[in-house]
């Protein structure tokens, strides 16, 4: 079997044949039809994530998604085209899948603008000695933009820590975010820093694309914090680093195989070095053991942290990081995240009324509860009105503010969290922590975790009713800390580290000079 770029020829060829596509996108069907506009109905789509499977209707054709299995079935007079931008790992695949190479001479791959770009200047570069640049990037898929999500996270400790000790001196560092614009002062501010948008990869400004694309083909590292699609086409001797959010207790939703995504990728201990090997696919020399970069900021609190909106005055703060929730009806078939029951959008607390005692509790004893929702959270569905000693915090808000969130956690005497990784960084600081676990059998049996039995692993008290949460509130509020000797044992197997050197550890084990 063969290889090959799906063209305008190709196209007129498979009306006369079925045609199935291997991976399901459905931008990658959009620009195929947009690229195509005479392309043949499809047959259908096989995609490994089972959660897919089933009817669907894209740009006015309807077609059935196939698992996997459904290779070995395709009908004589078939052809297969890949439709995805790792299609080398693809056709792999379908190599070790069984796909029937005398039926399938040519297994065709369609590649989006943004790929054809990149393949076009990596083709240019590809002669070109690499140069001292570092490309940053922070935050998910363009598509899923949430503002201050691309300048934030371990990606943007890193960035500041290299800044303070002077290495832009020596390289070009290099953002890609959605709005250049709003980070001039920055670059006015540090010699060779530049700025550049998500969509210089796509655009019709030759001179923008141009100076984004020199930069993506001649960078000796790449960060990135979670989406890494952007540097796919990496030549072999650049160096991608995925800093990812952190090591947490979720497992992830669907599988792919990262060894040729991303050459290195960071974590906080030998415990959760096997664990990413093993839900990301990597091998063991690619997993650094250095601690988290935005780990680094628990131990710096900002000073002018009280500044964000509902901060008051008080004695004690307990912060609260619920993980990210929506109705399954959303989701079409995808991850367990359920809205919780109720009427005030917050797990474990079912009505106001619940929230009046809380409030209450607080308040007697000059404590605030300080609740930073999820970037993707819809704060409009959390708590309809203002509480005294309840202060609801928006990523929006801190990033207003120029802070990070563990800029501010420092502040915390105690965290409640459930099964976000921000419980593993608060760990560093050996304070008090409780889980709210009120789901944790429908999360298991949905989305699953990486320990087994989770409950073994969670340093910190548990809480599985509302009654609960105020008994953990309460102990706060009196100095107890009765799950001390939990936290600690469990501190010994998930960390390795308890300082503010983690960016330190990444820059020397990359041997960034």
């Amino acid at each position: 079997m063969v290889l090959k770029q799906l063209s305008d020829t190709d196209v007129e060829t498979l009306k006369n044949q079925h045609v199935f596509l291997y991976k399901y996108s459905e931008p990658y069907l959009k620009e195929l039809y947009e690229t195509f506009p005479t392309f043949p109905h499809i047959d259908g789509v096989i995609d490994s994530n089972i959660r897919l499977e089933g009817e669907r209707n894209v740009t006015g054709f309807s077609f059935y998604v196939y698992g996997e299995d459904y290779i070995r079935k395709l009908p004589e007079d078939s052809a297969l085209i890949i439709t995805d931008g790792y299609f080398k790992e693809c056709f792999d695949s379908l190599v070790d899948l069984g796909l029937d190479s005398d039926a399938h001479e040519v297994v065709y791959f369609f590649v989006n603008k943004n790929g054809r770009f990149y393949l076009q200047y990596n083709e240019s570069y590809k002669d070109a000695p690499l140069e001292d640049i570092i490309v940053f990037r922070s935050g998910p898929a363009d598509s899923a933009y949430v503002k201050g999500m691309d300048y934030s996270d371990n990606a943007r400790a890193l960035f500041e820590y290299m800044l303070s000790i002077h290495l832009n001196e020596k390289y070009h560092l290099v953002w890609i975010v959605k709005h250049p614009e709003e980070f001039k002062s920055i670059e006015d501010e540090n010699e060779n820093v530049e700025f550049l948008p998500f969509d210089g990869a796509t655009t019709d400004d030759k001179e923008l694309r141009d100076k984004y694309y020199r930069n993506l083909c001649l960078a000796k590292y790449l960060f990135m914090t979670d989406a890494y699609g952007f540097c796919r086409y990496a030549r072999e001797d650049q160096i991608r680093v995925q800093l990812w959010h952190g090591c947490g207790f979720k497992t992830r939703t669907v599988f792919s195989r990262c060894e040729h995504r991303y050459e290195y990728t960071i974590v906080v201990s030998k415990v959760y070095a096997g664990i990413h090997q093993d839900i990301y696919g990597l091998r063991e020399d690619q997993v650094l053991i250095t601690g988290y970069p935005k780990e680094d900021l628990l131990f710096h609190l900002r000073k002018e942290w009280k500044e964000l909106p509902g901060i008051i005055d008080a004695k004690k703060y307990i912060f609260w990081l619920p993980t990210f929730r929506k109705p399954v009806s959303q989701l079409a078939g995808s991850l367990y995240e359920e809205a919780p029951d109720g009427e005030v959008g917050l797990p474990m607390i079912r009505s106001y009324d619940d929230v009046d005692r809380l409030n209450k509790l607080l308040a007697d004893n000059d404590t605030e509860l300080v609740v930073k929702l999820h970037p993707f959270q819809d704060p409009s569905s959390i708590l309809k009105k203002p509480y005294s000693n309840i202060a609801l915090l928006t990523n929006e808000q801190i990033y207003d503010k120029g802070m990070q969130i563990n800029e501010i956690l420092g502040a915390a005497d105690a965290l409640i969290s459930d099964y976000s990784s921000v419980a593993v960084d608060f760990l560093q600081l050996d304070r008090p922590i409780a889980f709210t676990l009120d789901d944790a059998e429908e999360y298991s049996n949905h989305r699953g975790f990486v320990f087994s039995p989770v409950r073994d692993w969670m340093p910190g008290a548990e809480i599985d009713s509302f009654d609960q949460m105020l008994d953990f509130i309460t102990e706060i509020i009196n100095g107890v800390d009765s799950s001390a000797d939990k936290r600690h044992r469990i501190a010994g197997k998930m960390l390795d580290f308890n300082d503010d050197q983690s960016c330190r550890r990444v820059v020397e084990a990359l041997g960034i000079v």
